[in-house]
C-alpha cells in the first residue's frame, strides 16, 4: 500500500487523538467513585433492610402492648364489677360470696401478671423505639454519603465526556482527510494491536512495540519509497516515518 507522507503523519496525530478517547474512556471506567457507590449502594441497602426489619418488630411490639393493655383492662373490670357485687350486699349466699371473693382474688393475682406482661412489653417497644431511631439516622447519613459520590461521579462524568466530545471532534477532522484504504488498515490494526495501529519510528525504534531495529532493517525501511506503507516487522504496526526516524 501507498500513502503520500503527509497522510502518513496525520496517522499520528490520528493515532494520539484516538489514544486520548482510549484514555478518557479509561478514567470514565476507572473512577474511584464507582467503588465508593458499590460500598454506599450495598451499606444503603443493608440498612435499609435493617430499618424494615426493626419496624416490624416495633410495630409487632406495638400490637403487643395494646393487646395486653386490652387484657389487663378486662380483668380489671371484671373484678371491679365483682368487687361492686361484693360490696352491694345483693350476694347473700356464703357458698357464693366466698366463690366471689375467690374470683375476686384471682383477677387480683391476674391483673398482677398482665401489668408485668404490659411493664416487659413496653421496656421490648422502647428497645425497637430506639433501635428504629437509630438505623434511620444511620440510613439517612448513608442516603447522604450514596447521593454525594453519585454527585461527584456525575460531575467527573461530565467534564469527562466535554473532554471526549472535543477530542471526537478534532478526530473526526483528521480522519476525513486521511484516505480510506489507509483509514481501513489503521482501524484494522489498531483493533488487533490494542488500540495502537500507527506509530513512529523514532532513533531507530517503534514506538509501539519499542523494539530497536538493527541496521539492515534500518536500512531496508530507509530503501522504500516515500510514500510506501512501512509495517513493523515486530509488531506489524504502520511504521511511520518522520525527521527524527534515524534514517
Amino acid at each position: 500500500m501507498n500513502a503520500a507522507p503527509a497522510d502518513q503523519i496525520r496517522l499520528l496525530d490520528l493515532q494520539a487523538l484516538d489514544s486520548r478517547l482510549d484514555q478518557l474512556a479509561h478514567r470514565r471506567r476507572s473512577l474511584p467513585e464507582h467503588a465508593e457507590i458499590e460500598k454506599a449502594t450495598a451499606d444503603h441497602t443493608a440498612l435499609r433492610d435493617l430499618v424494615v426489619a426493626a419496624e416490624t418488630q416495633l410495630g409487632d411490639t406495638t400490637r403487643e402492648q395494646t393487646k395486653a393493655e386490652q387484657d389487663v383492662e378486662q380483668v380489671r373490670a371484671r373484678a371491679a364489677r365483682n368487687q361492686q357485687r361484693l360490696d352491694s350486699g345483693a350476694v347473700t349466699s356464703p357458698k357464693d360470696l366466698e366463690n366471689l371473693q375467690h374470683e375476686i382474688g384471682s383477677l387480683a393475682r391476674r391483673q398482677s401478671d398482665l401489668e408485668d406482661v404490659v411493664l416487659d412489653v413496653m421496656e421490648r417497644m422502647e428497645s425497637a423505639q430506639t433501635r428504629v431511631t437509630e438505623l434511620t439516622a444511620r440510613l439517612e447519613h448513608a442516603t447522604v454519603v450514596l447521593e454525594e459520590a453519585v454527585a461527584r461521579r456525575d460531575a467527573a462524568f461530565a467534564e469527562i465526556d466535554a473532554d471526549a466530545a472535543k477530542v471526537a471532534r478534532d478526530r473526526e477532522a483528521v480522519a476525513a482527510v486521511i484516505p480510506a484504504d489507509l483509514m481501513k488498515l489503521y482501524t484494522r490494526l489498531r483493533e488487533q494491536q490494542g488500540g495502537v495501529g500507527a506509530a513512529r519510528l523514532h532513533q531507530r525504534r517503534c514506538e509501539g512495540c519499542h523494539v530497536e531495529f538493527s541496521t539492515a532493517d534500518l536500512n531496508a525501511v530507509k530503501a522504500e519509497p516515500a510514500d510506501a506503507v512501512v509495517r513493523c516487522e515486530n509488531c506489524g504496526r504502520i511504521l511511520v516515518r518522520t525527521s527524527g526516524s534515524g534514517i
